[in-house]
């Protein structure tokens, strides 16, 4: 069969979805920040117009440099590099993605165009501008700011829930899908929140304010916290419009995903307890070192929130479409005829050090269907992982991969491909040694490919409702 993509890219001990996940997280909190911070600066301009606050004035000339260098340097770099890091690691997704939403894309980059347009006017023209110019200018900024998250809010949930997408193809039954308005609702609070914790550190760090004056400022910033109130039925909304398995991933199936979850939750909490009990109920103060913290906590919040997200597509990049590892259901299918990682075309970076043409293979097979979770002996580490396997424990877990983690993608190739792979990693754990026997055993590649056939080439999810188990809708 032809070869998919081309998978060369190595980030030795660092796993590659973490490249992607870390950077995304990164961004994520700050295009936060760029969406807010608009809402929050039109709020403060219309405070200064309307003689309610002349005071705020000065906090939108000052706070509106710190929103152009975050959201227009840092979130353009950081946009740019998440489209890097993505074409290296990811291709097929992206391209897939590209593929179905480019003219969404191109509709949500126009905004982006109108965001940039508007902020730069407002940065060069904002001294000479009456008040109502510059309260308008800032509406505009906001408003192509929050429709560029509506846009490309509806390509990132179409890749967790692609509703009648899956069935009819259609761009608009994948845009509008079940996870888009419980999560364009989440992510529109949580930009909100950004906007207010970030706005009330600026007020503390910017110089020439009495320390009255920072406090009715940073009581004004705070109001945008007070969304935060809906953020438990926001949540709650995304979670029952996910799917069941992925929601059972975040609920106690997967101790990693329910750990950042209980962060994202957890961090939240806090925020929105600090906000109700000292800033609303006592109406104190909140000084720097204070705002700091909340703004690390919402960091932490954004970063459970987006792990989650990440997580509980899998074992899928586009669900039902492309598994994480790039392959497709129908690839893995005719891989299991044909072999997969046997047509892989292009040579391994340490080629040499294998004494084995299977050995090879295994290392081919590695890099195609595991080395996007899995590092050799860094994070995920295979060699963590299979250290106390013995060789039968080892080919079974390979070739029934979705029952073994129901959310891994079934493994797609023939006996051999598993036999190689099971091969490389006995070779690995044993420390490489210059001389390996090739395994050819008839009767074991006929166990392997019974243990293949027993699982079939669905997801782990088809297993489960196949045998009755764990599935609730």
């Amino acid at each position: 069969m032809a070869f998919p993509y081309y998978p060369l890219q190595d980030y030795g001990p660092v796993m590659k979805g973490m490249v992607i996940g870390g950077l995304g997280i990164f961004h994520v909190y700050l295009a936060q920040f760029a969406i807010g911070g608009g809402v929050l600066l039109a709020y403060f301009q219309w405070l200064a117009g309307t003689g309610r606050l002349p005071l705020a004035r000065r906090v939108v000339d000052g706070m509106f440099r710190v929103l152009v260098l975050v959201s227009f340097v840092m979130g353009a770099l950081t946009g740019v590099a998440m489209w890097f890091t993505t074409i290296q690691v990811s291709p097929r997704t992206i391209g897939l993605m590209v593929d179905q939403f480019h003219w969404v894309w191109a509709i949500e980059w126009t905004f982006f165009a109108l965001e940039v347009a508007s902020g730069y006017a407002f940065y060069r023209c904002a001294s000479r501008l009456d008040d109502r110019t510059r309260f308008w200018l800032l509406v505009v900024y906001a408003f192509a700011a929050w429709m560029s998250l509506f846009w490309i809010n509806g390509i990132l949930s179409w890749q967790l829930t692609p509703g009648g997408w899956s069935e009819t193809g259609g761009v608009w039954a994948g845009f509008f899908n079940p996870t888009f308005w419980p999560s364009l609702l989440f992510r529109t609070l949580a930009s909100l929140a950004t906007a207010g914790l970030v706005g009330c550190l600026v007020i503390n760090l910017a110089p020439g304010y009495k320390r009255s004056e920072r406090r009715v400022l940073i009581h004004r910033a705070a109001h945008l916290l007070a969304p935060m109130a809906l953020m438990p039925l926001a949540g709650a909304w995304f979670l029952m419009a996910m799917p069941a398995d992925s929601r059972g991933w975040v609920m106690g199936g997967s101790i990693a995903m329910t750990l950042f979850f209980s962060l994202g939750v957890g961090a939240s909490l806090l925020i929105g307890a600090y906000a109700a009990a000292m800033l609303v109920s006592r109406r104190l103060m909140m000084n720097a070192a204070t705002a700091s913290l909340l703004v690390a906590l919402g960091f932490f919040a954004t970063a459970g929130a987006e792990f989650v997200r990440e997580g509980s597509r899998k074992p899928f990049t586009v669900r039902g479409a492309l598994y994480s590892n790039s392959i497709t259901p129908d690839e893995v299918a005719k891989a299991r005829e044909v072999g997969l990682a046997a047509a892989d075309p292009y040579p391994l970076a340490d080629g040499v050090a294998y004494p084995t043409g299977q050995l090879e293979l295994g290392a081919k097979t590695f890099r195609l269907q595991c080395s996007v979770c899995h590092t050799w002996d860094g994070a995920n580490g295979l060699a963590h992982l299979a250290e106390t396997w013995t060789t039968q424990q080892l080919r079974l877990n390979v070739a029934q991969l979705q029952r073994t983690k129901a959310f891994m993608p079934p493994f797609a190739g023939p006996a051999e491909e598993v036999e190689a792979l099971a091969q490389w990693v006995r070779w690995r754990l044993e420390g490489a040694p210059p001389v390996w026997d090739t395994t050819d055993d008839p009767a074991v590649l006929r166990q392997i490919t019974d243990d293949l056939d027993a699982v079939g080439t669905g997801p782990g999810i088809a297993i489960q409702q196949r045998e009755g188990l764990q599935v609730d809708d």
